[in-house]
């Protein structure tokens, strides 16, 4: 799965804030495509689902 730029670095900001036990590699591989959506990637943080649209902007 491609992501923007944007994406990545919303991701690896979340992983620093807190990295679960888990490599940064190993959260990356947990991003998925939200369903019927526009290109919103969907990952499990912190006991939460978060929502990164193509802009970084991240949200629950």
């Amino acid at each position: 799965m491609r992501l923007t730029k944007e994406q990545q670095q919303s991701l690896l900001r979340k992983w620093q804030q807190n990295d679960q036990g888990i490599s940064f590699l190993a959260f990356r591989r947990g991003a998925r495509p939200l369903l019927a959506g526009d290109s919103c990637i969907m990952v499990q943080w912190s006991g939460m689902w978060l929502g990164i649209e193509t802009n970084g902007y991240c949200h629950s």
